[in-house]
């Protein structure tokens, strides 16, 4: 992440810049790839005494969150742009979490949309567990390659970490 920190119609000592690096060093706790912050400090001029900070943070998938804050204390003009930007950023990571994609196409080429569903008709059909026993890479693979309807697998990899692999249009094999 880069950080340029700029001082508009006033001098910045150190002991504000390393404030304002911390702030923006604890903002990598969400985890969200943040990839510039700037930092603008400036005399508010409607009061002459008090103290603008200008925070710019740009995030990997071109969202961008700026946050203004005004207060006589430049400190505490910080201290509040700095919790206020780790709020949009607690925020945005409950935003991308949360949003779950479903759509016919992650159903497979089978799915067909239901407009009514009638409960009496409800068949239930037990599951032989051995289809869901753990598998490693080559078992994996050789799985897709024999079944036509089932489009992806999960196995664990040599690591313990649980992985995906999906059949491509082109007839390859992709791996999450």
């Amino acid at each position: 992440m880069s950080k340029h920190i700029v001082g508009r119609h006033i001098e910045l000592t150190d002991a504000l810049k390393s404030h304002i690096e911390d702030g923006i060093e604890s903002l990598k706790l969400y985890n969200l790839d943040i990839i510039s912050s700037n930092a603008i400090v400036s005399i508010n001029h409607k009061h002459k005494e008090g103290i603008a900070i200008e925070l710019v943070l740009k995030l990997k998938d071109k969202n961008t969150i700026v946050i203004t804050e005004k207060d006589k204390d430049a400190y505490a003009a910080i201290d509040v742009a700095i919790d206020r930007a780790k709020k949009a950023l607690r925020r945005h990571a409950d935003k991308i979490k949360n949003h779950k994609i479903m759509s016919f196409k992650d159903m497979g080429f089978e799915a067909e949309a239901v407009s009514e569903f009638d409960h009496d008709e409800v068949e239930i059909v037990p599951m032989d567990l051995e289809l869901h026993k753990p598998l490693d890479f080559d078992e994996a693979i050789s799985a897709l390659r024999d079944e036509k309807k089932r489009q992806f697998i999960v196995f664990n990899d040599h690591e313990g970490l649980m992985r995906v692999m999906y059949k491509r249009a082109d007839g390859k094999f992709g791996l999450y």
